[in-house]
């Protein structure tokens, strides 16, 4: 669980410096369709970051182990460093090769919201 937090930090802490980097100091320097591929990571980034934050939470308040709970959150970790990864990496290399980690990434973020609803729906039969 640990690790989940140190994660959590980092990547939100991250989050927040390529954010105010791109308002900053990037709008002087790089076009337009980089800014938004930056901004989108962001805010893929932020969203997943909270949602990791929220499960969790939701996991050390319930009183069985979840494999779902977790699932999801590595789902998410790997989703964020290739989606949001792949598109920072990219932007500021512009080697073509890492346009296809970027789709990989994203089919993970799909993966970890199903394993939240799996684990919705799971719970919801407990109760």
């Amino acid at each position: 669980m640990n690790f989940f937090w140190i994660f959590i930090a980092l990547s939100g802490a991250i989050a927040v410096v390529m954010d105010a980097m791109s308002v900053h100091i990037f709008k002087y320097v790089l076009p337009i369709e980089d800014i938004m591929r930056i901004q989108t990571a962001i805010t893929y980034q932020m969203y997943h970051t909270l949602m990791i934050s929220i499960l969790a939470i939701q996991s050390q308040r319930i009183l069985f182990k979840s494999k779902s709970i977790n699932q999801s959150i590595w789902l998410f970790i790997a989703g964020i460093v290739l989606f949001s990864g792949g598109l920072y990496l990219y932007t500021f290399t512009k080697l073509y090769g890492l346009v296809f980690i970027t789709p990989i990434g994203g089919m993970l973020l799909v993966f970890g919201w199903l394993s939240v609803a799996r684990f919705a729906f799971n719970f919801s039969k407990i109760k």
